[in-house]
């Protein structure tokens, strides 16, 4: 062993894995908090490298349920920053493998430790196995769309206000999974259009154009809040058809809060 890497998060450390190296990096294997990790260092840096993530499938679903997550990771995929395949046997360690060194990722409380070695002929055998164990495994699937496109769509077809609210209430949250822990995007987005009397119809519509939800889904949520006193609806005639249903903000509370409080406000209603 060459080095030891010593950091306080696992962020830190793989910026320190990542900085300089002009290869494609393999990381094999991390855990949930890992992989999240590593979706927020890349989104981060100004230049990243590619990375080709080998994970289980059970680690990825479980924090792919989060939008934030998700969306930040579709957008690396589109811009070729990050590709994702399926381990077919997890192994018992979790590993950062650049063209110079391979790191053994350790985590022990609050503190991460890299483990490395640059000894060339370690390096190159377990570079070469990695890529092509990688490029046999089977591609992960990510149906979540890219935070990117969900933004400029949002913009596009709803509105500025909408799209703003509905940024305000993501920076807000520390997670959007729908489980207690934050609000799911669905929610969110039927909330800040009801904060700006959007119809139903436009915002589900838009949903599922974008593919965050289908318009089922979007109605099935809109009646759980509106059962829940969250949300109200009006009518709205129109020339052909039936009305279509306007969306507003059915609790004072959620009314008077600001925008970056609406997550919080929302959730309180929830869980009483």
């Amino acid at each position: 062993m060459s080095a030891t890497l010593l950091e306080d998060d696992v962020g830190t450390m793989l910026s320190a894995v990542f900085d300089g190296t002009d290869d494609d990096v393999y990381v094999v294997n991390p855990d949930r908090a890992s992989i999240s990790a590593l979706v927020r260092t890349l989104d981060e840096l100004s230049d990243p490298p590619t990375v080709r993530l080998l994970a289980d499938e059970r680690a990825l679903k479980d924090v792919m349920d989060d939008f934030l997550v998700a969306s930040t990771a579709a957008d690396l995929i589109e811009a070729d920053v990050l590709s994702i395949r399926l381990l077919d046997d997890v192994p018992n360690h979790s590993l950062a493998v650049t063209g110079e060194s391979v790191y053994a990722l350790v985590t022990i409380g609050d503190g991460v430790g890299g483990l490395s070695t640059d000894d060339d002929g370690f390096v190159g055998d377990a570079y070469d196995y990695y890529e092509a164990g990688f490029e046999d495994a089977e591609s992960y699937s990510l149906r979540t769309p890219p935070i990117s496109r969900v933004r400029e769509t949002l913009k596009a077809d709803i509105g500025d206000a909408t799209a703003a609210d509905f940024d305000s209430v993501l920076e807000s949250l520390s997670t959007a999974r729908g489980d207690g822990d934050g609000l799911d995007e669905v929610t969110i987005s039927l909330l800040v259009a009801a904060r700006n009397g959007e119809l139903l119809y436009d915002i589900s519509k838009w949903g599922e154009d974008v593919g965050l939800a289908s318009k089922a889904t979007f109605s099935r949520t809109k009646t759980k809040l509106e059962d829940m006193g969250l949300i109200d609806t009006e009518k709205v005639p129109i020339d052909v058809g039936r009305p279509r249903l306007r969306l507003m903000l059915g609790d004072e509370r959620l009314e008077e809060a600001d925008t970056d409080e609406l997550a919080t406000v929302a959730q309180s209603l929830l869980a009483a």
